[in-house]
């Protein structure tokens, strides 16, 4: 976290990029805030900073009713860290504390419920029931305020183990009841009457360019299981308690900068876990203006940085489909890759239980694909015992591609498979693992960017090029292929 002269002066001028990054608390009011907040700036001597909302209110803060501190973008540090406390954090977000308590997260890191423990309360000032716990408040507001789920419903839906939990919680970190929250809700107009349905805002820190995005997910989406129509992008999730689709869209101009989602859910207690792999998908937590800050004195970047401010590196939302579609997309178009993967979608998949839109199936589970006979995978026979092995070693947990897994041991033992090259292992590490300084030099779409660019595009060549990037190659690598004109080669 930033030093605490630099985490006032931030609040002193209301910067937005903060928000999510650092808390301020005030000890006067017991209240604490986004550094953006509209209220009077407290006094230097009444100020304290925190890392996470949770460690907030651990020390006893409630949450600002005016700014609602908990409805931020999350921290990019997290996106950008790979070591225990980064990972720890990527997994309770995506609900393994809710499901299966401290000792779970311990299984999952392979470390003691104590180091985890240790490890948080030095880097974020919480601990990993604290974090979970803020959470939960999170996701209980989201309820209260966007369904009409009976309250008690909310609580085990929210993750609660306990109506009394759940009420103490929403009071300490609100400071009112949850039927009190319900009514006070400006958003009570537009709740859905199907309980499953949500509406919500997914914030993000500006600019994000969300034409690009959906250019980028829609010349990628599988048939069947995503699809980009009327400047939405809509997909399948496949979620710990059933499937869920997402659908998302630009959110309104005025206000924190956020996009809309609704989700309809299979299991309601999947929200914050759908909430989290949209986030990764979409890079929501992403720090655009450091990334543009890095590149803007570069003579290749700076120029195309300044062009498309914010240009986004997606992740995914299922680590397991992507590794799949990389493998299916080994030396074919893209175009030739999305129609396999639609077959196998169709024939393989889980079919949702009503179709919407052009939905009609989850993307196939490793296992799935481990018993389809060979003649149902129409492709080299390389490439299909490729998509095998790696089929096997996801199935049985060999490898692991989820939030929260070493990135390191993840490349190794993916890069270890048959048939799987260092091109998917670092695409699967950019988009999968959601590596910042994920790089492909050997791609394609990237020899030719550099080639238009006048530049030596041997990888050896761009390699050398992008150690000035890092530690935002993955980003560099977006606005390289970004620049291609129509019709060039693209990524898959």
């Amino acid at each position: 976290m930033l030093d605490q002269d630099h985490c006032y002066r931030a609040v002193q001028s209301r910067d937005p990029r903060f928000d999510g990054m650092i808390y301020v608390g005030v000890t006067s009011t017991g209240i604490y805030c986004r550094p953006s907040c509209p209220a009077v700036t407290p006094r230097r001597e009444n100020t304290r900073f925190f890392a996470t909302s949770a460690a907030a209110q651990q020390a006893g803060f409630r949450a600002c009713k005016r700014c609602r501190p908990d409805a931020v973008p999350g921290s990019p540090e997290w996106n950008a860290r790979g070591d225990l406390a980064g990972r720890a954090m990527q997994l309770i977000a995506d609900g393994v504390v809710d499901r299966g308590g401290a000792q779970a997260l311990a299984l999952r890191l392979g470390y003691s419920a104590r180091q985890i423990r240790r490890t948080l309360l030095a880097e974020v000032g919480a601990a990993p029931l604290a974090l979970a716990r803020a959470q939960r408040a999170q996701t209980s507001r989201i309820l209260l305020e966007t369904t009409s789920l009976p309250i008690t419903d909310v609580a085990f839906a929210a993750g609660f183990r306990s109506v009394r939990q759940f009420n103490e919680t929403i009071r300490a970190v609100f400071s009112q009841t949850p039927t009190e929250l319900r009514r006070r809700s400006r958003s009570r107009a537009g709740r859905s009457a199907e309980p499953g349905a949500l509406r919500l805002r997914l914030p993000y820190r500006a600019p994000l360019p969300f034409s690009h995005l959906l250019a980028f997910l829609g010349g990628r989406a599988v048939p069947g299981v995503e699809e980009v129509t009327d400047r939405r992008y809509r997909r399948v999730l496949r979620l710990p308690h059933g499937l869920g689709i997402a659908t998302v869209g630009e959110g309104a101009p005025d206000g924190p900068p956020h996009l809309l989602c609704e989700l309809s859910l299979d299991d309601v207690r999947d929200l914050s876990a759908a909430i989290a792999r949209l986030r990764r998908l979409l890079d929501l937590d992403a720090d655009p203006a450091a990334v543009t800050l890095a590149f803007a004195a570069d003579p290749v970047l700076g120029p195309l940085a300044r062009r498309i401010p914010g240009l986004r590196a997606p992740g995914h939302a299922d680590g397991d489909e992507l590794a799949i579609r990389a493998v299916l997309g080994q030396q074919i178009s893209v175009p030739a890759a999305r129609t396999v993967a639609g077959r196998l979608a169709r024939r393989f998949g889980a079919p949702l239980r009503r179709p919407c839109g052009s939905l009609t199936h989850a993307f196939p589970s490793a296992a799935s694909l481990v018993k389809a006979p060979e003649e149902d995978l129409p492709m080299p026979g390389a490439r299909r015992r490729a998509l095998r092995s790696l089929a096997r070693a996801l199935a049985d947990g060999t490898l692991r591609l989820g939030p929260g897994v070493d990135r390191e041991v993840a490349s190794r033992e993916l890069g270890a498979l048959p048939g799987i090259g260092p091109w998917t292992v670092a695409y699967v590490r950019m988009r999968a693992l959601g590596d910042p300084d994920a790089f492909l030099p050997t791609d394609l779409g990237v020899r030719h960017a550099l080639a238009r660019l006048g530049l030596a595009s041997d990888p050896r060549s761009a390699e050398r090029l992008a150690q000035a990037w890092r530690p935002w190659r993955a980003y560099a690598l977006h606005y390289l292929w970004n620049s291609l004109t129509e019709g060039a080669d693209s990524p898959r």
